[in-house]
């Protein structure tokens, strides 16, 4: 099974979350390098959203990815490919180069149920500029039955290479994930499946060996877990357990030991009660994330209260 398998590292889009993209040059550079001797297949780099359609006001490389600034940041391409993700409406086609002319492999649309035909759109466009892509399928925790089955009937008879199950929340567990991906099989035959789990509820390793184990062949994962709020599946964690031949677990621990252990005491992510809870009750976690930025960050008691009690309000996001 291990063959069959890809790791799809998103640490700069995904951790970019938790950090504004403060990222250096050097992070990302040793990043790359790292996970490619790691034997790691893909490595998003950011996303390749347009600032003019978010009205930006400061640059934020990682946010707004440039073909040009990617070649300087990335002088010598190797094994591990290049993907960036993009949202429905945040992003201009003029401003995506044809394949050929990029340091990028692969082009994600991320996008919710009711914004299938519009991601679709995108990604007809994307392949046709000869990029390999992804369809996420955001909060799938949150999606009726009726709906999903109607928006594959638009999937199957696309360009698309990858379609993902998407744990927005870090609700689900893997008995969820195994029916999803069983129903994702059935409904695209002709399409990869792709994982892609939050730590809500600490199931994500669990959550992405199941999809893994029914189907999933692009598995979406970040160093040392860095993700926004509760985080991903953890990249050491999958490059040790599958089996694969060039899978090595030393680069990625270096990775961690030369630069994430001071980010981890600089930024917060990973599994704490507040982001538990909104996986519990299957919520979106920025309530959390606001609570958790508020003085009364870890009065746990306190948020369980004000999240499940329809008159009364929760913390105000910090100033």
């Amino acid at each position: 099974m291990g063959n069959k398998c890809k790791i799809l590292d998103c640490t700069i889009r995904d951790g970019g979350l938790v950090n504004n993209w403060d990222f250096s040059v050097g992070f990302v550079r040793d990043l790359y390098y790292g996970l490619n001797e790691a034997g790691v297949e893909y490595m998003e780099i950011g996303y390749k959203n347009s600032p003019k359609l978010l009205n930006a006001t400061e640059p934020n490389p990682w946010r707004y990815l440039d073909d040009n600034f990617l070649k300087e940041v990335i002088p010598e391409k190797k094994y591990t490919k290049l993907s960036a993700l993009v949202d429905i409406g945040r992003v201009d086609p003029n401003d995506i180069l044809p394949r050929e002319q990029s340091i990028l492999d692969m082009i994600r649309v991320a996008c919710y149920i009711r914004e299938v035909d519009k991601g679709l759109e995108l990604v007809e466009l994307f392949h046709d500029l000869g990029y390999e892509t992804t369809l996420n399928i955001m909060a799938l925790s949150s999606v009726p039955e009726k709906q999903l089955i109607e928006a594959f009937e638009m999937v199957k008879n696309s360009p698309v290479d990858v379609v993902y199950v998407v744990d927005s929340f870090g609700s689900l567990d893997p008995a969820d994930i195994e029916h999803l991906m069983k129903k994702f099989k059935e409904m695209l035959p002709n399409k990869q499946l792709g994982i892609h789990a939050h730590n809500n509820m600490q199931l994500a390793f669990a959550n992405t060996l199941t999809g893994w184990r029914n189907g999933a062949t692009f598995l979406d994962s970040s160093v040392y877990g860095m993700g926004r709020a509760a985080g991903n599946c953890h990249t050491e964690l999958l490059v040790s357990y599958i089996q694969k031949a060039k899978y090595d677990l030393k680069p990625v621990l270096g990775i961690i030991e030369k630069h994430m252990l001071d980010m981890r005491k600089k930024w917060e992510w990973g599994y704490i009660i507040p982001y538990m809870i909104s996986g519990v009750l299957n919520e979106h976690p920025r309530v959390a994330m606001a609570y958790r930025k508020s003085e009364d960050r870890d009065k746990y008691v306190e948020f369980y209260d004000k999240v499940t009690t329809p008159e009364v309000a929760v913390a105000p996001a910090a100033k």
